[in-house]
């Protein structure tokens, strides 16, 4: 059930996200990359890829399927030409695919990000940039972490649109610290009176 909007400001634009309840005690502020534009897309990369460049990455990485248009074009604006993906559906090609065990806060089980070995020639030995389109609880971005270095990568810089809340400080540790963000957003729970309060810790 969509619960109103949340304005908040991502880099320089400005943008109103639907609020929709997960359950009797949880609402989020969804933001859905392939809903947003290629204007609202291509801004939003170039911000970021501003914010990250000084970490001198040779390649950025991403979680399917949300993080793909943002890590497009934070790989563009760095000048750079391919990305790499971590996928959370199979597919042929990742039938022998490196992976991570993880559940998210919008999906009820567990499962797993795939890399393509065929990839790892891209990661191994390198400067990566984990981008993603929100940082939440930690369980995705840490599971990408765990894999990526698990192969051989050098993760230097995590790049988001938005932080939501704060669950992702504790479950990172002293990855948190690794985090750049355009924007910040609460979850919410019911106030008792038909309304929702503003949590920025949970």
């Amino acid at each position: 059930m969509t619960r109103g909007t949340y304005a908040v400001e991502i880099g320089s634009q400005h943008v109103e996200l639907p609020i929709v309840s997960l359950d009797d005690h949880l609402a989020l502020a969804l933001l859905i990359t392939v809903d947003m534009g290629v204007a609202f897309m291509d801004r939003a990369g170039a911000e970021l890829a501003e914010m990250i460049r000084a970490y001198d990455v040779d390649v950025v990485a991403t979680v399917a399927t949300m993080g793909i248009p943002l890590a497009v074009e934070v790989t563009r604006h760095l000048g750079l030409d391919r990305y790499v993906t971590l996928h959370k559906t199979p597919k042929i090609h990742l039938a022998d695919a490196v992976s991570e065990p993880v559940r998210s806060i919008t999906t009820a089980t567990e499962q797993r990000l795939l890399f393509d070995r065929a990839r790892l020639d891209d990661v191994v030995g390198k400067r990566v940039a984990l981008v993603d389109d929100v940082v939440s609880t930690g369980a995705s971005t840490g599971a990408s972490l765990r894999l990526f270095r698990r192969v051989g990568a050098n993760v230097v810089v995590i790049g988001t649109l938005v932080t939501e809340a704060g669950k992702w400080r504790g479950a990172l540790g002293e990855d948190a610290a690794l985090v750049r963000s355009l924007g910040a957003i609460p979850v919410f729970h019911p106030d008792g009176t038909g309304g929702l309060v503003e949590d920025w810790d949970g």
